[in-house]
């Protein structure tokens, strides 16, 4: 049982959590859930923390300034069900003394897996084969048309070789695929699963016959996968991205699925979803899912017990595991 002094530690979810989740933190803490998977407006959770301790929240829901800014003085921990945190304004929470933490590790394995799925489903038509399927147009069989491409043996690049781009990395090796990779420094050999290190984003992008998205959403990141390196691509290469959807330039992306020089594209994130671009939405050569790298019901549940691990170590007095705001 969380406590300060004799009093139960108050704490509000702004989202409905797994059930085990849900029954630690009713065991833990006097805590506010949200029954309903409605999301809570920016009103109602300032409403519901007068007097919070803390907040479990996830990268669906905002803490910008106006959020952060306005939190009263009680809440002194925000904990995001997610690894990515870009949704909350980190510098103001420090200089409000607010911790923040993150869930990292916990969901790799699982994106991983669902990055392999994209790749999967934009190479070989998944999308548009499921249609023909279900809208009965699929006609007499055709030596000629339609027709996939070939996953294995071919050039993958990665951006962003953090623990998720280093599990994708060594699923692909599976595809017999040459790999290479960009991020801000190279990895140690052991955990670049023999993928060539480029200093350069736009160095590799020539050696992509496929390209997956796996680096965070950063003010240098954002937008970065754009028409001018687009167009360093190989013509007709595809592009998955299990990331963040603001990494991508949307009207790049889609004119260069429209003109082919990508042939197509897997995409579990979107720019401001769930209100994505509706172009995307009539393209035959897109794979799409709703961000469903995390969703199974382990790695949610590891997830909320992550981030209450971290909640739980900030009010016994110690460093959390992932805590984002210290020095």
């Amino acid at each position: 049982m969380t406590t300060t002094g004799a009093q139960r530690l108050r704490l509000l979810a702004t989202r409905r959590m797994m059930p085990d989740v849900e029954a630690r933190l009713a065991a833990s803490f006097d805590v506010t859930l949200n029954p309903t998977d409605t999301p809570l407006t920016r009103v109602e959770v300032l409403a519901r923390t007068s007097g919070i301790d803390a907040i479990l929240t996830c990268s669906l829901d905002k803490f910008g300034p106006d959020y952060v800014g306005e939190l009263p003085a009680s809440v002194r921990i925000i904990a995001t069900h997610s690894v990515g945190y870009e949704h909350i304004d980190i510098g103001l929470a420090k200089a409000r003394r607010i911790a923040v933490t993150n869930t990292p590790d916990v969901l790799t394995e699982a994106t991983a897996d669902l990055t392999l799925l994209l790749i999967l489903g934009a190479a070989r038509g998944a999308s548009w084969g499921d249609r023909m399927v279900r809208e009965n147009r699929w006609g007499e069989p055709s030596l000629i048309s339609p027709l996939g491409f070939d996953v294995s043996g071919r050039r993958f690049g990665i951006l962003g070789m953090g623990r998720i781009g280093q599990a994708v990395a060594r699923r692909a090796r599976g595809f017999g695929m040459a790999l290479h990779y960009h991020s801000r420094r190279p990895v140690a050999d052991g955990l670049a699963h023999g993928a060539t290190y480029h200093g350069r984003f736009a160095d590799m992008l020539p050696h992509c016959d496929f390209l997956s998205i796996n680096c965070t959403s950063t003010p240098e990141t954002r937008g970065i996968v754009n028409a001018a390196n687009l167009a360093l691509m190989p013509w007709g290469a595809i592009l998955v991205n299990s990331s963040r959807g603001d990494i991508v330039d949307d009207d790049s992306v889609i004119g260069a699925l429209q003109s082919g020089q990508l042939a197509a594209a897997g995409l579990d994130v979107f720019k401001g979803e769930p209100n994505i671009d509706p172009r995307y939405r009539s393209l035959d050569n897109v794979f799409l899912l709703p961000h469903l790298g995390s969703a199974t019901p382990a790695t949610r549940s590891a997830m909320g017990h992550r981030a209450i691990d971290n909640i739980e170590a900030f009010f016994r007095g110690e460093r959390p595991r992932d805590l984002l705001t210290g020095d």
